[in-house]
């Protein structure tokens, strides 16, 4: 069986979820006092940290509206995001892998399955993951915002990390958001979540996760072949 598992980066592999609620916090605050006093700028809110949390698993194109409004998606939307990228830059090396991270790609590459990368965020920071985690030589793809037009939870980065693999016939998702397990289960796969990335078991199984851990580290000795084989990966009911 060619079967393959993607994994998404961020609050999955390594520990970078609340740095980038951080950099977006920060990045609203410098870009609402700089519109607060621009002549002809549309004031904008600083959305609480915590909201900014809930919303980090989504593409940069889609958390602005969803934190703030369309409005300040289409008045501030760009600056936001230039200034996210500046505001994470300093704060980037501080972000270390999760738990069982690498052990678990390499295991899973070492057994003959296909692992690939699809990551809503940036295609720098993603290549920085996995020169942290040392996991070059076990990733058969790497996909990120600049693969396609609408990140997560659209279905879109999952599919087109399949279409790059090519002849698969099982595949599994791993993530830490509602927003990955939407996303694959739009896309025909089915998801296995991590609570490392701050969301609940409870929410992340309500949205339809096979299964939820809290770490990779969990996930290393997990029965693949019969999660894999089931047709119910698919159709996104955890196996009996």
């Amino acid at each position: 069986m060619n079967a393959a598992i993607l994994f998404d980066i961020d609050g999955t592999l390594v520990d970078s979820t609340y740095h980038h609620a951080v950099a977006w916090h920060r990045a609203f605050t410098q870009v609402a006092r700089v519109a607060q006093v621009a002549p002809g700028r549309q004031g904008m809110d600083v959305p609480p940290l915590w909201r900014l949390h809930r919303a980090i698993g989504m593409g940069g194109d889609r958390l602005v509206g969803e934190v703030a409004g369309e409005r300040a998606e289409r008045d501030h939307g760009d600056d936001l995001r230039a200034t996210w990228r500046t505001e994470y830059l300093d704060l980037h090396a501080e972000v270390r892998p999760l738990p069982g991270a690498a052990d678990l790609v390499h295991r899973l590459a070492a057994d003959g399955l296909t692992v690939a990368l699809a990551s809503s965020g940036d295609p720098q920071f993603a290549r920085e993951a996995v020169d942290l985690l040392g996991i070059a030589r076990d990733v058969t793809a790497l996909l990120t915002s600049d693969d396609v037009d609408s990140s997560k939870p659209a279905p879109d980065l999952i599919q087109q990390t399949l279409g790059r693999l090519g002849d698969v016939e099982r595949a599994l998702f791993v993530g830490d958001t509602v927003y990955d397990v939407e996303s694959a289960s739009r896309a025909g796969i089915g998801c296995l979540a991590l609570r490392s990335g701050g969301f609940g078991r409870a929410e992340l199984e309500e949205a339809g996760a096979l299964r939820v851990d809290d770490l990779p580290a969990d996930l290393i000795g997990l029965d693949w072949a019969r999660a894999l084989s089931t047709d119910d990966a698919r159709s996104g009911t955890a196996p009996a």
